[in-house]
């Protein structure tokens, strides 16, 4: 009795955990029926029912659908979807139905995918799209095996009958010619074997501009909604498949849109390369009113603030302003948005709309009378007084090495709503200010330098994204030279016509150089533009045009740039940079948004050793310092070594009177990189015994560290 009554127990749910027994009888017992169903993966807690008695709608979901299973395709900077994927699982769990995360490098689908045909499953697939439209690491053989089997005879075009799947891609729009090609591919071809997609691809777009709902998230939570509401539709029942015996004798419009389906078919098997099929009729959406707004149809005014409100994340997006254009739709949004700032502004301080600025730890360092950065060594400047900033966060590039782990908007042309220079710089400032005021009081820090870190002298813009890119960007450094501020810039050589025509003399202008090859830029560097190469090629060429200092920044990057010597020396002649930085890449800890370990950091020697052979290579330039503890050494041109003696320093009282005379000419008065430059102290040159560290101040050694490679 107890046997034959589990049995059915566990086809009717009839047992509330550690609390009832069954209520057919005394011996089937609620601790063989928990047992029994914990196997089965079909426990549902909360309700005590009758063995006789039918099971609620809400709990026939296993009837319908036995697992869901998500497989996610990951890159280092698609890390949100593994995020995504588990949110999804926990979701679905909720509603009784089983679900995994697979990492399709684990999932071989020649031996799994048929079986899920048959196993009321449903695949989830959470695909990213990498460089040049290609499928992540983990998802190359899975991507290569479907497009293989969708054109391969030998399968068939039925071999995925009886699949129902999902697909919900990611990519970033400003990369034109391969927006989620991966996930239209997977979609197209699990189509093409006669997988029924159970509703409309979903895509997440990275470029806010874009996004549909304001950023990726958003993205995935608009569409994780409508996945679940028909999750929960499909496990109330599913209409059959007409059969062909309609009763009434008529058409059959199913047999007919089947028919329409297997000739789609046919043609995409003979046109593989096409770049995405049409959406199949037959599945269910469950778009808001919003979402079914076709470009041709009118919007009230007072339908604005809705839209608006439902499309914003919150009144960081609002629009600066509203058109109706064609009668659609356009908002200017803001650059960033709290998402992003809650995972990209840690220390951060932001500044309007698409600007920040943050405190630097050589700041903090020599306010404790610790040593500098290498600027200091290198060029004179007092690291306490410094300022970094930004007024774009935005980047043109998605480097490897990226020490903002890519939380920071990227895009080609400036296309947000935009802040006014002088309200950056105050609030700069001002938040400058309030973080350097944090430290008064605390043990060990100056009371001079507290007292002289409040007034700015330095300005680096280089904290993060690509600087040169916000339109106001001469206003900007007029701003930092009216005030007697220097100005540090800081560009990624994809923005040739900006550097050579429309940039106001700087400070010191940089140029970072991170390969020396096209194949190894587009590898570390990941630009966004087409043409990324010519673009990095005008640029050192207009950078050899200035006639202020200019510099070189190398990035070493163990196993990675540090073979191209004889590449680099060509690209040096190309420019004739008055400075080539050399630095071994920092390393900012384990992040899912990089690959980089700490095997790819070089040693202080290997730098070294780096260094010297570039310079024997480079006949007008010498190594001129070195800051040991950044693990970085500056080689100079020739011209600034006079009498044997180095001039590297800045002479900074110089440059802004010349600024001034310049600004006050019209451009008319000129001036060169030699008329400001102040001699470098015996301390800062390469080979001195302190190695770059200013002998006034107190080297701090963390405690059980004997040698720090980092170069942090």
């Amino acid at each position: 009795l107890c046997f034959l009554h589990v049995w059915k127990c566990t086809q009717l749910i009839s047992c509330h955990l550690l609390k009832s027994e069954c209520l057919h009888g005394p011996f089937c017992t609620h601790l063989h029926v928990l047992q029994y169903m914990m196997r089965k993966k079909m426990l549902v807690m909360g309700q005590t029912l009758n063995c006789s008695q039918g099971l609620p709608d809400w709990q026939l979901l296993h009837a319908k659908i036995n697992t869901l299973r998500c497989l996610i395709s990951i890159t280092f900077d698609s890390w949100f979807v593994q995020g995504f994927a588990n949110e999804l699982s926990e979701e679905v769990n909720t509603l009784g139905i089983p679900a995994e995360v697979i990492d399709m490098k684990d999932y071989d689908p020649d031996d799994q995918l048929a079986d899920e045909c048959v196993s009321k499953s449903v695949c989830v697939f959470l695909v990213a799209t990498y460089t040049d439209g290609q499928p992540t690491e983990n998802a190359e053989w899975f991507c290569k095996w479907l497009e293989e089997a969708s054109t391969d005879f030998r399968y068939g075009k039925t071999y995925l009958k009886g699949l129902r799947y999902a697909v919900f891609g990611l990519g970033n729009s400003v990369y034109v010619g391969h927006y989620n090609t991966v996930g239209k591919n997977v979609d197209k071809w699990l189509w093409m074997l006669s997988g029924k997609r159970i509703m409309t691809r979903g895509e997440g777009d990275c470029n806010v501009v874009k996004s549909r709902n304001g950023s990726v998230q958003a993205d995935f939570q608009a569409w994780k909604v409508k996945f679940v509401n028909r999750l929960q539709a499909l496990a109330r029942g599913e209409k059959k498949s007409c059969n062909g015996n309609c009763k009434t004798g008529g058409s059959c419009k199913n047999k007919k849109k089947e028919k329409q389906e297997e000739e789609e078919r046919a043609a995409a098997q003979n046109n593989s390369s096409e770049e995405e099929l049409i959406e199949s009729s037959s599945d269910e959406e469950e778009s808001g009113p919003s979402d079914e707004k076709k470009s041709g149809s009118v919007v009230d005014m007072e339908d604005l603030g809705n839209i608006m409100n439902k499309n914003m994340v919150s009144p960081l997006l609002s629009a600066e302003y509203v058109v109706l254009h064609q009668k659609a739709v356009y908002s200017y949004k803001a650059l960033f948005f709290p998402r992003c700032s809650l995972s990209f502004c840690a220390g951060y301080k932001l500044i309007g709309s698409h600007s920040g600025v943050k405190l630097c730890r050589w700041t903090k360092s020599m306010l404790r009378g610790r040593g500098g950065c290498y600027k200091h060594t290198f060029y004179g400047i007092e690291s306490h007084r410094c300022m970094e900033t930004t007024p774009s966060l935005a980047c043109a590039n998605k480097c490897v090495f990226c020490w903002r782990h890519h939380t920071n908007p990227v895009g080609t042309e400036w296309r947000w709503k935009m802040d006014p220079a002088e309200k950056i710089l105050q609030d700069a400032v001002e938040k400058h200010q309030s973080m350097i005021r944090q430290f008064r009081g605390v043990p060990g820090v100056k009371p001079e330098r507290y007292e002289e870190g409040l007034s700015v002298k330095h300005c680096a813009l280089s904290l993060v994204g690509e600087p040169i890119m916000y339109p106001e960007i001469n206003a900007f450094i007029r701003l930092l030279h009216f005030y007697r501020i220097s100005s540090f810039l800081v560009t990624n050589a994809q923005f040739p016509q900006e550097i050579r025509y429309d940039l106001v003399p700087v400070t010191q202008l940089y140029v970072s150089v991170d390969a020396s090859t096209k194949d190894s830029l587009k590898k570390i560097d990941r630009p966004l533009f087409k043409d990324f190469w010519p673009r990095f090629l005008d640029s050192l060429r207009a950078l050899g045009e200035k006639r202020q200092r200019t510099v070189y920044r190398l990035t070493l990057v163990k196993a990675w740039n540090v073979e191209e010597m004889q590449a680099y020396s060509e690209l040096i002649a190309l420019g004739q940079p008055d400075f080539i930085e050399v630095k071994g890449v920092t390393y900012c800890g384990e992040s899912s948004a990089s690959s980089l370990t700490m095997a790819n950091v070089p040693w202080h020697q290997e730098v070294v050793a780096f260094v010297q052979q570039l310079a024997d290579m480079l006949p007008q330039y010498e190594i001129a310092c070195e800051h040991e503890h950044s693990n970085c050494l500056l080689i100079a041109h020739t011209k600034f070594k006079v009498d044997g003696e180095w001039w590297t320093w800045i002479d900074y009282e110089r440059f802004q009177e010349l600024a001034k005379a310049h600004e006050e000419s019209g451009g008319q008065q000129s001036f060169s990189a030699l008329d400001y430059v102040a001699k470098t102290p015996s301390w800062a040159l390469f080979g001195a015994q302190e190695q770059g560290f200013d002998p006034t101040d107190t080297r701090f050694q963390r405690r059980n560290k004997t040698k720090d490679i980092s170069g942090c």
